[in-house]
């Protein structure tokens, strides 16, 4: 077998190029296949002492170097599937920050807007669309006409929506991203 340096030359020169090839094939990558082949007789000389083979040289190496790339090509299906789910990660995070940024800056402004409405009008918008109050359940507590309500509704939706049209699209994809499928 592989008695000494010289006869582990010779069946490296022997057999280098044609196992460089053949691993080549698997996987398509010429500097890949030298490292597989490379592998294989760095782990023949290695192990020279212990090893039993039961077959012929030839068909041991080129066994091994075939066992080599499909080691080699697992890892790369591995190595592939983690980076796709870490990208999908990645774009999930994102997407929720860039959500999240986005939603904490259109809340802010619609607080700031509301705080621009006079009190009592601020008032009645509270009550219903915050507590979700009937308007005339609003009259009531405030002791005021149903129509002062609705007419203070009116003025405050008007100045709500005057007050957020530089936000109107980004409302609609809020909108949006609410009601889509999942």
């Amino acid at each position: 077998m592989i008695r000494d340096v010289s006869d582990f030359e010779k069946l490296f020169k022997l057999h280098y190029s044609r196992l460089c090839s053949y691993a080549n094939l698997f996987l398509n990558d010429p500097d890949a296949a030298e490292d597989v082949v490379q592998e294989v007789f760095f782990k023949l000389w290695k192990n020279r002492e212990e090893l039993v083979i039961s077959t012929t040289i030839k068909s041991y190496l080129f066994r091994a170097v075939r066992n080599g790339c499909m080691n080699v090509i697992d890892h790369i299906s591995i190595r592939d599937a983690h980076k796709i789910i870490n990208e999908e990660d990645m774009k999930e995070s994102e997407s929720n920050l860039i959500d999240e940024t986005i939603l904490s800056e259109l809340e802010q402004r619609i607080k700031e807007t509301i705080d621009q409405l006079p009190a009592e009008r601020r008032k009645i918008f509270i009550l219903s669309r915050y507590e979700g109050l009937k308007y005339r359940e609003i009259a009531d507590r405030l002791n005021i006409s149903v129509k002062t309500v609705e007419n203070q509704m009116y003025q405050a939706l008007k100045f709500m929506r005057e007050g957020l049209v530089d936000y109107l699209p980004l409302i609609l994809l809020i909108f949006k991203g609410l009601f889509r499928d999942e």
